[in-house]
């Protein structure tokens, strides 16, 4: 396949942007969109590098005209616009199948019901107030190159995630877990991390690096928290890892810039 095509499918996977046939969740080759972009998660740092050079344009014009919190809070209104609001709803699911008590599998059904409890809805408050916050101290010769490393940090902290975690149950997540564990796991891990600190570095130096290990102690500390509570991890939890992730990139680009 094509590499544009690839990413065309990617792009339709991870966002709302009509670009594929596989753009609505719904439709009968979905099952083909989950297996290509399970079988190219590697590459899903590019798809975080135009998100976020999307959101950080978007950012850097408003700057000109309207407040530094006002374009924070819009800004990171865009990014969960674009990516459909999947990555969002995992984290509260997150949050409350953590928190809720009982045995794994009565954590793994908190998760999966239509409501969002008061641990989930404080995490995220917390994780898109700060992410907001993060967004709105970033000044016009930064906002683009901030925002890109820290999409392209999520994406790889979602491919970090399903490499290193173990699924607990049928599901998308599974598919996911299953292709980055398969004969060529550490190539592909190697490839999306490379990618990443191709992408970051070039646009922040060493602060790239930075934003990169961020994004990767993320994933890892996820993945410790699903595994001991539940036993393993699922799609809502990946999903859940982007904007973790995203947040802790933003929050390490902060800080160090005050340093580096």
């Amino acid at each position: 396949m094509a590499i544009l095509a690839v990413l065309k499918g990617l792009l339709s996977f991870l966002t709302i942007l009509p670009v594929g046939k596989c753009a609505e969740r719904s439709c009968a080759e979905c099952d083909d969109c989950f297996a290509q972009a399970s079988k190219h998660m590697c590459l899903f740092p590019l798809i975080g590098a135009f998100i976020g050079l999307l959101a950080g344009l978007f950012g850097w014009a408003l700057l000109w005209v309207l407040p530094n919190m006002i374009v924070g809070m819009l800004t990171l209104g865009l990014l969960v616009f674009i990516t459909g609001v999947h990555h969002t709803d995992g984290l509260l699911d997150f949050g409350d199948g953590v928190m809720s008590l009982g045995t794994p599998e009565q954590k793994i059904k908190v998760m999966h019901d239509n409501q969002t409890g008061a641990a989930g809805l404080a995490l995220g408050l917390v994780t898109l107030g700060t992410t907001a916050l993060c967004i709105a101290e970033l000044g016009k010769g930064i906002m683009i190159q901030a925002l890109i490393s820290s999409e392209v940090s999520a994406k790889l902290a979602m491919v970090v995630c399903a490499r290193v975690g173990k699924s607990t149950h049928p599901g998308i997540g599974r598919r996911f877990v299953e292709a980055m564990h398969g004969r060529l796991r550490n190539l592909c891990l190697l490839s999306a991390v490379a990618i990443s600190l191709g992408i970051t570095t070039s646009l922040l130096g060493i602060i790239g690096m930075i934003v990169v290990i961020a994004g990767i102690a993320t994933a890892l500390t996820v993945v410790w928290i699903a595994h001991m509570n539940i036993g393993g991890i699922t799609g809502d939890i990946i999903g859940a890892t982007n904007d973790l992730a995203r947040m802790a990139s933003l929050v390490s680009v902060l800080g160090a810039v005050r340093w580096v």
